[in-house]
């Protein structure tokens, strides 16, 4: 049986569709579990493992080493700060971002020789978890398969980073989408906005446009679940390529 849940609601630091010029709140994706079989799939465990383990609890009965994938649908460290609940899991991502990310964390591993100094600051101790997790991730993480699970299907949405991806969840009723960041909030969708930073907005818009034509329901990177309300009317909005 495939089914999916919600574990938090992502947001955006400053909603640009909402009139916010500056950030106002802590930014985060939106986590989602997915289960097919005997599979359990996180998607972006965003929040930072503090925050995140008591959400996984009060939302589902699974616990952490219950978890037997993580799949992160672009290589923004964002996504991923709670990853280490669940060093037990296969790690996922798609080829062309889990590449980049492969080759910043080689860049970027003598930065973490900072932990030797044991700062008992929070801010720098943040910094230095941060790096570390970045860094284990780029060590771990392998390709995704076309297919991670029976009904639970990689669908490349390639233009805010060059491998970002979602999975697309086949049931009999409905076509459901994982978007990531590839579309971020209910007013993105209804304005056809796409985010930025974005490495390629062509490509990103016609992500987008795929992602309308294809799917009955979204769970949006930095919102809720939502009910597609433009399928087959998406043109006028991207054609005349608008970013945040």
């Amino acid at each position: 049986m495939l089914q999916f849940r919600v574990i938090s609601i992502g947001a955006l630091s400053a909603h640009p569709l909402w009139g916010e010029k500056t950030a106002t709140r802590e930014g985060h994706c939106t986590t989602t579990l997915v289960e097919s079989g005997n599979r359990k799939i996180i998607v972006d465990p965003s929040l930072p493992p503090q925050i995140l383990l008591p959400r996984l609890q009060s939302r589902t009965g699974v616990t952490c080493d219950q978890i037997t994938d993580v799949f992160l649908t672009s290589k923004n460290p964002g996504q991923f700060r709670g990853i280490t609940l669940f060093p037990n899991a296969s790690w996922w991502m798609a080829a062309a971002d889990r590449e980049t990310l492969a080759s910043v964390s080689e860049e970027v591993e003598r930065f973490a020789e900072v932990d030797a100094m044991q700062s008992g600051d929070a801010t720098t101790r943040g910094v230095i978890d941060y790096v570390k997790t970045s860094l284990e991730v780029g060590r771990r993480v392998k390709d995704a398969p076309d297919r991670l699970a029976d009904g639970v299907d990689l669908f490349p949405l390639p233009g805010v980073t060059p491998g970002t991806a979602g999975l697309l969840l086949s049931i009999p009723s409905s076509t459901i989408l994982i978007t990531g960041d590839a579309i971020v909030t209910e007013e993105h969708l209804a304005h056809g906005r796409i985010t930025t930073p974005c490495e390629d907005i062509e490509r990103a818009q016609e992500s987008f446009r795929e992602a309308v034509e294809i799917a009955d329901v979204f769970v949006l990177g930095r919102d809720n679940v939502v009910f597609n309300p433009m399928r087959g009317s998406f043109g006028r909005f991207v054609t005349q390529g608008k970013i945040d």
